[in-house]
């Protein structure tokens, strides 16, 4: 009887860790912090006038450009527009209102949109702007192509979750021929010269994989889809002069479902925090203060050529 007893009590040892371990892995509400977060930016870049020339800041893409559950001054376009008021103090001036004095904005993100909406929108919406204005496109392109439709449909182009690397390879090469189009549609409409930041895609699940602790159906080979489209981003933004890289995925890996975890390969001790929205796709509020960030650090690395161009103007 006794040893009866030691494995029920065994059994429900196990029941118990294992259930907690779910409890915290798909219920359990991850820890979200508070105060800045993501990559300093350096302030000395800013202490003057970029350029006295027209400027257009464009955003195209999906739902984190178009700034998806939160207030549009707190989405990384409106914080890289002008800084909130309640903007923290370690970003205070630093926003490109600051420095360009003719700044215009546009946005045609739209959410849930995929790649394919992407080249439609390019072609339909962008209209050529006068020689005088330049361009600077801040882009999240893709990440919808993956994610939908949540497995809850057969997989297909624009919503390839639940596919076989073998199923999805057409559509990853078709996503780079659109990726091209895109950033060929965008050059044409900027007589007057442009600058394309590119964002890549991030992963939740912080490099595992294992969407299903988050309550999605299990995906073998969604890591691998993943790691092609990235793989592409990465390549237009080398191949083409205009275009530059936004590590999103770098600085987001620690910060997905596995951020409590401290023997994660990925853990960040200084900020162990989720930034993620509770869709799993969009950031939440201090997720968007790292996007802009680091769109707003590589922005800055082309103030120098704004001057440039600017000078050459005026003589």
């Amino acid at each position: 009887m006794k040893k009866w007893r030691l494995v029920f009590l065994l059994l429900l040892g196990i029941l118990v860790i294992v259930g907690g371990w779910l409890y915290r892995q798909r219920w359990l509400p991850k820890p979200v912090g508070e105060g800045p977060a993501g990559p300093a930016v350096a302030r000395e870049v800013f202490a003057e006038t970029w350029t006295d020339r027209k400027v257009l800041l464009l955003g195209i893409g999906d739902s984190i450009t178009a700034g998806f559950g939160v207030p549009r001054t707190h989405s990384y376009f409106g914080r890289l527009v002008k800084n909130p008021e309640d903007e923290f103090d370690d970003m205070q001036g630093l926003c490109l209102s600051a420095v360009l004095p003719n700044l215009e904005i546009e946005n045609i993100a739209i959410s849930g949109s995929t790649s394919l909406h992407h080249l439609q929108h390019v072609q339909t919406k962008l209209q050529p702007q006068d020689a005088d204005v330049f361009g600077l496109i801040v882009m999240t392109v893709g990440g919808n192509d993956i994610i939908h439709d949540y497995g809850r449909r057969p997989p297909r182009e624009g919503a390839m979750y639940g596919a076989t690397l073998e199923q999805a390879r057409p559509w990853i090469e078709a996503y780079e021929l659109r990726l091209g189009k895109i950033v060929d549609r965008i050059e044409e409409c900027f007589p007057g010269g442009c600058q394309i930041f590119l964002g890549d895609i991030y992963d939740p699940t912080d490099g595992v994989g294992d969407a299903h602790n988050a309550g999605l159906p299990a995906w073998p080979d969604g890591l691998a889809i993943h790691r092609a489209y990235n793989k592409i981003i990465h390549r237009c933004a080398a191949e083409r002069a205009s275009v530059h890289l936004v590590r999103l995925y770098d600085e987001f890996l620690g910060h997905g479902i596995h951020c409590t975890q401290a023997r994660h390969e990925h853990y960040r001790p200084k900020d162990p925090h989720y930034w993620y929205a509770s869709n799993l796709e969009d950031p939440n509020e201090r997720g968007f203060d790292a996007v802009r960030r680091l769109f707003l650090i590589e922005i800055a690395k082309v103030a120098d050529q704004l001057a440039v161009e600017n000078a050459v103007e005026l003589e």
